[in-house]
């Protein structure tokens, strides 16, 4: 899904045919730098400044996000998306309108109204995104496995280049579930969700910063049991 015609500031790359790892290597060739890890992807600013790219390589809560900004295309409390691409493995790239943190305050006040349906003193935009996110979370939960629902808290709201509040990546996956059951039972993994959609599943940051040595091999003996 494209909201822009004009993709000339995109690396042109055949993204269907590229895992994540050769996305992130390709676009650090082109100069873009990066500049954050969360738990599911890394973020990487464009060498103009103006866009970032979140490259992951699974994560099918942000494809909600996605729909959000389609079905919402142009509401000025959600930020500018360029491309959004699908890749090999069931990976993603977004290409996004950079924005910077927002103050601790001003972002936690706003994360908490949106929360809690309080939406004094905001404008019908903001409450645009509030129900369209409401049901995008319903249809998501009716239909994906390890889906979490809603997740907004301050460190979803930034800052856009123009001064405007916008809210990020404000939908999540039930991690712990999800790779409590690759220890678990990994077949039912695979009958709940393809297995080449996920799979870089064991490739997302988290994984990479919060376990040991003995929980990384614990997961790849898991994962490769049935090959």
């Amino acid at each position: 899904m494209a909201e822009h015609e004009d993709h000339s500031r995109v690396p042109e790359l055949r993204w269907a045919s590229l895992s994540h790892r050769q996305v992130l290597a390709a676009l650090i060739e082109a100069g873009w730098v990066p500049s954050g890890v969360g738990d599911w992807a890394t973020g990487l600013r464009s060498p103009d400044g103006t866009l970032v790219a979140r490259i992951c390589p699974f994560d099918p809560a942000y494809a909600a996000f996605v729909e959000l900004c389609r079905v919402c295309a142009g509401n000025p409390w959600l930020p500018k998306i360029e491309l959004a691409a699908e890749l090999e493995g069931g990976g993603s790239a977004v290409f996004l309108e950079y924005a910077a943190p927002a103050g601790p305050e001003v972002a936690e006040e706003l994360a908490e109204r949106f929360r809690d349906g309080d939406g004094t003193g905001f404008d019908d935009e903001f409450q645009q995104v509030r129900d369209a996110a409401g049901k995008i979370d319903a249809s998501y939960r009716a239909a994906t496995p390890w889906w979490d629902g809603l997740d907004l808290n301050e460190a979803h709201v930034r800052r856009a280049l123009d001064g405007r509040l916008i809210l990020i990546d404000i939908f999540c996956m039930d991690g712990a579930a999800l790779y409590g059951m690759i220890l678990d039972d990994l077949a039912e993994v695979h009958r709940r969700m393809p297995r080449d959609r996920m799979r870089y599943v064991l490739e997302i940051p988290y994984i990479a910063r919060e376990s040991s040595p003995a929980e990384i091999a614990a997961l790849r003996n898991a994962w490769s049991a049935l090959d």
